[in-house]
């Protein structure tokens, strides 16, 4: 243990041997004669520290760097929260695909020669029927418009042995009234019957590619081998496809 110095004072009892180079050290009974000493040190442990970190001493001394530091946090969370809310609120001119597009109708010659879908349709008692065994056919959407002038007009105008067939939408079917048109079946020969089926799938409207219209019908043109030969996307009168009507029945 400790050794007693030049004046016969050595370390407390119960403590190690301090360093030579300290000197004298002199524990005093009341620790509040330390206050001064300790004060310096911390003074002197303050002043590296915020050396090191950039900031004036004073700053931290007087509390103004800790109310600095939340009130900048904040500041950009505000500045951040409001850039955020303008990006998606701000308005923006339509781009690319955003940009409200109209679907061009198919042209009649990109399905001209191809053969009828072998889809099946129903009856008005919900009988499956397959459209390929209507053939040969006038077939008229009436999907987006009832149209009884049009299915007259057809009725009238459709050689013997061409069937008149009506389309609807869902499996609701309806007989379609028929208003009647100039007929070219001759004075005495009555207007074809109309058959009204109905398409629950809506396969022959996705397969002319054609969007139902309020005020006209489509009109397919199928021949006995089952081969599309027409296609009238919006029937204005009868004279549209007079000429391959009559044909059909070749």
């Amino acid at each position: 243990m400790g050794k007693p110095d030049a004046d016969g004072h050595g370390p407390p009892e119960g403590l190690p041997d301090l360093p030579p180079e300290w000197g004298r050290v002199v524990v005093p009974d009341d620790a509040s004669a330390l206050a001064e000493e300790a004060a310096q040190v911390r003074r002197e442990l303050l002043r590296r520290a915020t050396t090191r970190a950039g900031h004036p001493p004073d700053e931290l001394a007087e509390g103004r760097l800790p109310l600095r530091m939340p009130l900048l946090v904040l500041l950009v969370t505000v500045l951040t929260t409001v850039a955020g809310l303008a990006a998606v609120t701000w308005p923006r001119n339509p781009r690319g695909n955003a940009r409200p597009t109209v679907v061009p109708q198919s042209a009649a010659a990109d399905l001209t020669g191809r053969p009828l879908p072998a889809l099946d349709l129903v009856d008005p008692d919900q009988r499956p029927l397959p459209l390929r065994g209507l053939v040969p056919a006038v077939i008229i959407l009436v999907d987006g418009c009832a149209c009884p002038e049009r299915v007259g007009e057809a009725a009238s105008a459709a050689p013997a042995g061409v069937s008149v067939v009506t389309v609807a939408a869902g499996r609701t079917v309806s007989p379609t009234p028929s208003e009647p048109g100039p007929t070219g079946r001759g004075p005495s020969a009555p207007a074809a019957a109309v058959r009204a089926l109905a398409d629950p799938a809506g396969g022959l409207r996705a397969f002319v590619r054609v969007p139902p219209r309020p005020d006209t019908v489509t009109a397919l043109l199928v021949d006995r081998y089952g081969i599309l030969v027409e296609l009238v996307p919006q029937v204005g009168t009868i004279e549209d496809y007079r000429s391959e009507l009559v044909r059909l029945a070749g």
